[in-house]
């Protein structure tokens, strides 16, 4: 089976102590036999012979030294049990943290379309809660699987050496107590991968809602969500109940073949005693281990009910496990070229599935240039970002870093040359010196205050209540929406790239803090080109060039200047922004102070 070659595999460092662990488990089943054989010596010899009471006298020593054995035995049996779980936790546990920090890197290494394509609560349950079965299947469904089986056989051996005949008639129920087993696992397999499914809606559900708390109170759809929530939860608990009831429709008849073997070994023992076949003594050993043939039947659904929920969770994991993104980052060298910075679009189109985005887009932007993107929602400026550091390839054409083709480039070092403030601001549950200095955690202090000042945030940051060193929430949580630009934009400006994008970074900010911010920009120590995605005229304006997008093409560009000549998209926009304000706009090429 692929799963067991699976745990196999991912067992590597701790095999040998799993295998011991197997073995100890074959062991210490095997050795349960023990005590109900010294205990049929001891009624045979001392209780129901003939010659009892002289036994008593004359072999005493034998019944203190069968006596001791027992005991002996039980604290063996006792003190290897604890070893065996001790074994069977070390390992599942480092296959644990194994598996998990794989995961998670696998995770990281994924491109932009597998985040596109996959809930972060449903990746959130196969990091925690699918683990978590998957150790537990490792530690004690395997070690109940190997202990029943084992004792099961152990015990048919010794019943058969004792006599085979009441041996045959104890095992009549064993193949339709199997029979009702294979029944029970083939109908509630599908059940739990549908109730894998409904767990991670659920956590999904959750995952999102408390994500978007701030937009849930501002619309105030506390309600709503709750009741989302509900019918999430309603689904997963109608479900877990519905495999719970498949089980309790199988129970009566196992519990009902388990208990049958009392019936039978009173039946059929008895009279074998009363004829003198076996011995009061080998009845006694078979009574005593009769549990260890009713056990596995006992027991089966329950091993079936957790070996199902397995295979459901290991399914969820496998695809995390050996999922391949189509945008690979080898990590083939730790030394990085500093690139120039220019940048071409050569023909490029560019889909999300079957929808067009990009279509047929060329450009070229020189070091050191200065290029603006505007166009109205929806129209490919965010996917012009996204295409320059790979995070998605193109469908046809090429997109050229100082002459190379990003495909032909290595990740870490074409993403090592570009410094980004994403549109959605994140900002991670760390001190505002860390997020700032995220992209190089060596960046000085000194420095951290450096490019605070350039992107307008030192005056705010230093009114709090611990300055740099104060900690923000998850996602910036009590920073306002253009504290969070402004600290995204110091992030970005930190690590001095070459190649400089920022997507949409100061619409949150007033028009004094957006000058101040574009002067720095334009007066950078370091020599970088810089694309930026606005839709404020005041943003687009001190640009060596702006491009014009719309339906996924450029459609205009040149400077402020000459796009207002032009009265097209530029115009319209700017007179909206400035509508109310009498400007002369037929001074072609004059950038306004």
């Amino acid at each position: 089976m692929i799963e067991l070659k699976w745990l196999w595999s991912n067992l590597k460092g701790d095999r040998a102590r799993y295998v011991t662990a197997l073995v100890l488990s074959v062991i210490g089943s095997v050795m349960m036999i023990i005590n109900p054989y010294i205990g049929q010596k001891v009624v045979d010899t001392f209780i129901t012979n003939e010659n009892a009471a002289r036994n008593l006298v004359e072999k005493r020593d034998l019944l203190v030294g069968l006596c001791l054995g027992m005991v002996g035995f039980t604290l063996l049996r006792t003190g290897l049990a604890y070893l065996t779980t001790m074994l069977y936790e070390r390992s599942s546990q480092n296959m644990l943290y194994r598996v998990r920090i794989h995961l998670y890197n696998k995770i990281q290494g994924q491109d932009m379309e597998y985040y596109d394509h996959n809930r972060t609560g449903d990746l959130m349950t196969r990091m925690t809660g699918d683990l978590d079965m998957v150790r537990h299947s490792l530690a004690w469904i395997i070690k109940t699987i190997i202990e029943s089986a084992t004792l099961f056989i152990a015990s048919v051996a010794f019943f058969f050496w004792i006599d085979w005949a009441l041996t045959l008639w104890l095992l009549i129920l064993a193949p339709p107590s199997f029979i009702v087993a294979f029944l029970f696992a083939r109908k509630v397999r599908p059940m739990y991968v549908n109730l894998r499914e409904r767990l991670s809606q659920l956590n999904s559900a959750a995952q999102e809602n408390i994500a978007a708390n701030r937009v849930v109170k501002a619309f105030a759809r506390e309600e709503y969500e709750i009741e989302k929530f509900q019918e999430k939860n309603v689904n997963y608990s109608t479900a877990n109940k519905k495999a719970a009831l498949v089980w309790l429709d199988f129970f009566p008849f196992l519990e009902t073949f388990s208990q049958a073997f009392a019936v039978i070994l009173m039946a059929a023992g008895g009279l074998f005693v009363m004829n003198g076949r076996i011995t009061f003594g080998e009845f006694s050993a078979f009574s005593a281990l009769l549990w260890a043939i009713a056990y596995p039947m006992r027991t089966i659904g329950i091993v079936i009910n957790d070996i199902q929920r397995f295979h459901a969770s290991l399914a969820k994991i496998m695809e995390i496990y050996y999922a391949r993104p189509k945008i690979k980052n080898r990590h083939r060298t730790t030394t990085f070229r500093r690139y120039e910075g220019r940048i071409e679009f050569d023909r490029v189109t560019f889909k999300y599935g079957d929808r067009p985005v990009l279509k047929d887009v060329s450009f070229v932007i020189d070091p050191g240039e200065t290029v603006a993107i505007m166009g109205p929602t929806g129209s490919g400026k965010t996917t012009i970002a996204n295409l320059i550091p790979r995070f998605y390839d193109v469908t046809e054409g090429r997109v050229l870093v100082d002459g190379a083709d990003v495909r032909e480039l290595e990740l870490d070092e074409l993403r090592a040359n570009i410094g980004i403030a994403t549109q959605d601001v994140l900002l991670f549950s760390d001190t505002i010196d860390g997020n700032i200095a995220y992209g190089d955690p060596d960046l000085p202090p000194e420095d951290a205050v450096k490019f605070a000042q350039l992107a307008a945030a030192h005056d705010f940051i230093v009114k709090m209540p611990e300055g740099y060193d104060t900690i923000i929430g998850e996602r910036g949580v009590g920073l306002s929406g253009g504290q969070k630009q402004r600290i995204a934009l110091s992030r970005a400006l930190a690590v001095r790239r070459p190649i400089l994008i920022l997507d949409d970074t100061t619409s949150a900010v007033d028009l004094e803090t957006e000058e101040h911010i574009q002067n720095s920009l334009m007066n950078l120590d370091t020599p970088c080109t810089k694309i930026i995605i606005a839709q404020r005229v005041s943003t687009t304006a001190r640009a060596d060039r702006i491009l014009i997008v719309d339906g996924g093409r450029i459609v205009e560009q040149g400077t402020h200047g000459e796009l207002l000549a032009r009265r097209g998209y530029y115009y319209e926009v700017f007179q909206l922004q400035n509508e109310g304000i009498e400007r002369r706009v037929d001074r072609v090429g004059e950038k306004p102070v």
